[in-house]
């Protein structure tokens, strides 16, 4: 019996909702009361509630973990919605915006705003679109005329994944301060993150979040296969295309503060698909919270495994997702892992 089975009653269906609203706002006050200074949930309690807003507790948690815990919840929701979108338009398990290139194309972007215009860092979102959109396009342009397998259209990922990345480490070789903190940007991570970062490209997520879950009928019958989507009088290329770039909206926004952070859009569309089904709408919605809660909690871990050092959390997601893709690919291939 397949696990979406145990969720398809009413019953389970609530419970299931309920568990991941309740695990996203966990893994948020985790995240607001773990960090190198300790802090009570009582002391984060008094904070929020406006009985202790002059403390060093509050300068903390306002200027460092909240802008923190937003970023994680907001990169987290977007990169797997992202990846739920493009594995349903290109049929493909296998794909998501950091194996077939998205997340590098929207950094390079970002990387060469940087340096050709520093002062124009509040628009990086928009930018990294650019960049997004450019590598979707390059790789479904290309599988498409091709006719390319499942396969190919990873690889076809990974070298325009390798040649963007070529460039955002020519842009920071010949400008070395075009990418504070280059390290994180290039393995994703949240230090530094402010509200005013957040906020335009939590706009763009928001948007494109109710225009994904507004296209769910549409997805799924694209999910039947462009000829049966045919049949039954869909715009195949329209919805291909603005489902495609509503994906790049989501991805380009959420590089443009976290960095190259990858696996995420790989790893919990894939998961959720198993304990969901194929229905979009139930899929988006739960990759949303899912990637919330996944980012989150692997943003705590690389707090507190090292502590009193701290991992970008792009590490801890490398770890959790490079197995997981090794065995996606030999499943793939029919092959058990």
């Amino acid at each position: 019996m397949r696990i979406w089975r145990i969720f398809s009653t009413r019953r389970g269906k609530s419970i299931f909702w309920a568990l991941m609203l309740f695990c996203v706002l966990a893994a948020a006050a985790l995240s607001l009361w773990t960090g190198s200074v300790a802090l009570s949930p009582g002391q984060v309690l008094a904070v929020l509630t406006g009985r202790d807003a002059s403390s060093t507790a509050a300068r903390i948690i306002f200027y460092s973990r909240m802008p923190r815990t937003f970023a994680a919840l907001l990169a987290g929701a977007a990169l797997a919605v992202a990846g739920a979108v493009i594995q349903t338009v290109l049929h493909n398990p296998l794909a998501s915006p950091g194996v077939i290139g998205v997340n590098s194309g929207a950094g390079f972007a970002v990387a060469l705003c940087c340096a050709a215009a520093p002062a124009a860092r509040q628009y990086t979102p928009f930018v990294a679109l650019c960049g997004a959109l450019t590598a979707v396009l390059l790789v479904t342009g290309l599988s498409w005329r091709t006719g390319a397998s499942r396969i190919t259209v990873v690889l076809a990922g990974v070298a325009i994944s390798a040649l963007f990345g070529a460039g955002i480490d020519a842009v920071v070789t010949l400008v070395p301060d075009a990418l504070d903190g280059v390290a994180d940007f290039r393995v994703g991570g949240f230090t530094g993150v402010t509200m005013a970062q957040l906020i335009p490209a939590g706009g763009l997520i928001f948007v494109s979040l109710g225009a994904v879950l507004s296209l769910a009928r549409q997805m799924d019958i694209l999910g039947l296969g462009s000829d049966t989507a045919r049949s039954l009088g869909l715009s195949v290329g329209v919805v291909r295309f603005l489902l495609l770039f509503l994906a790049a909206v989501l991805a380009g926004a959420a590089v443009s503060f976290c960095g190259l952070m990858g696996f995420v859009g790989l790893i919990v569309p894939n998961t959720m698909r198993r304990l969901l089904g194929e229905s979009s709408l139930s899929l988006t919605a739960a990759s949303a919270l899912g990637g919330a809660f996944f980012v989150t909690v692997c943003d705590v871990l690389a707090r507190i495994l090292f502590a009193p050092f701290e991992l970008p959390v792009g590490i801890i997601l490398a770890f959790a997702g490079a197995p997981f893709f090794l065995w996606l690919l030999l499943w793939q291939k029919g092959v058990r892992a």
